[in-house]
């Protein structure tokens, strides 16, 4: 077995399978040689093995070898997606998978479908900013953008936020994101779902303003719709039309190409009536040789000017 191999056996065994969802293995951040084209989640009951370059036969054999090995008590699914491919097509290697299935995390209810392509419905590198959430929420009004499946407005609501708007230009990500209000139980009376280009939607999410708290978690490049290095002033932009004096925005940014000083530029230049409070960790297993390539989150705190 060669040396990678037990870094990834002495990363694995750091993790025993629990009830929640997580990642097991990031070989993205490029820590362990060879491995970079390698993460491993968990989606009780099913291990998601994504290959983000062709392998060959043998390397995967090993790799669900080593898999197999650590956790001998595993009985549900193994699965492996192969990123490189069209479509990002999931291969069921063993064990049965339904199309929907439901995960927790922190305790937290929502509806993945790990049979579906490249995403499905629930980013695990967000966690620490969901917790960041359930610190900012209670008794506010939340405007979460690019809401995608609406995490951030469930782990609010379940905080205890007075309303949540959710905006995002997909019919099925907001389907998925109520679908996940409603396997918590949450008042759907205290939360609204628009399907809409937030670009075209500034007038009416006004309406529903001002916020105590805002999320900006946009996609890097959206074809069509939205791109960071082009498009994400014009959001910061809208800060003061949208914020009330105090408010709480969580600024994120998912892109290997644009670090800190992108969003830190940005932020003096298009909001200099925000001030950093914190940058928001990633779950320690989202390690990454150069922190730059990694998801950025940030915590900044709006003051009208005087």
């Amino acid at each position: 077995m060669t040396v990678n191999l037990d870094q990834l056996i002495d990363e694995l065994n750091k993790t025993p399978l629990g009830q929640q969802a997580q990642r097991l293995f990031h070989g993205r951040g490029k820590c362990f040689p060879s491995l970079e084209q390698v993460t491993i989640d968990y989606f009780p009951s099913s291990i998601f093995i994504t290959l983000f370059h062709q392998s060959t036969e043998s390397f995967e054999a090993e790799l669900i070898a080593v898999i197999k090995a650590v956790y001998p008590d595993h009985q549900g699914a193994l699965l492996v997606q192969r990123r490189y491919l069209d479509k990002s097509p999931v291969e069921v290697v063993f064990g049965e998978q339904p199309s929907v299935s439901q995960v927790s995390e922190a305790d937290i209810q929502y509806q993945v479908k790990l049979l579906d392509g490249q995403n499905n419905g629930l980013f695990l590198d967000m966690a620490n900013g969901r917790r960041w959430m359930e610190q900012h929420a209670k008794g506010r009004n939340v405007l979460n953008l690019f809401s995608y499946s609406c995490s951030f407005s469930v782990a609010a609501l379940r905080a205890g936020a007075e309303q949540v708007i959710n905006i995002d230009m997909s019919h099925g990500a907001l389907k998925l994101g109520k679908i996940n209000h409603q396997l918590n139980k949450l008042d759907l009376t205290k939360v609204k779902f628009f399907r809409h280009d937030i670009f075209k939607s500034w007038g009416k999410l006004k309406r529903y303003g001002r916020y105590q708290t805002i999320i900006f978690d946009p996609p890097t490049n959206q074809w069509g719709s939205f791109t960071a290095a082009k498009d994400y002033a014009k959001l910061l932009r809208k800060i003061p039309d949208l914020a009330s004096d105090g408010a709480d925005l969580l600024v994120c940014l998912n892109s290997p190409e644009l670090g800190r000083d992108f969003i830190s530029d940005l932020m003096s230049e298009h909001a200099p009536q925000c001030q950093l409070v914190a940058q928001i960790e990633n779950p320690e297993v989202f390690k990454e040789i150069d922190p730059e390539k990694g998801l950025k989150v940030f915590h900044y705190r709006y003051h009208e000017k005087p």
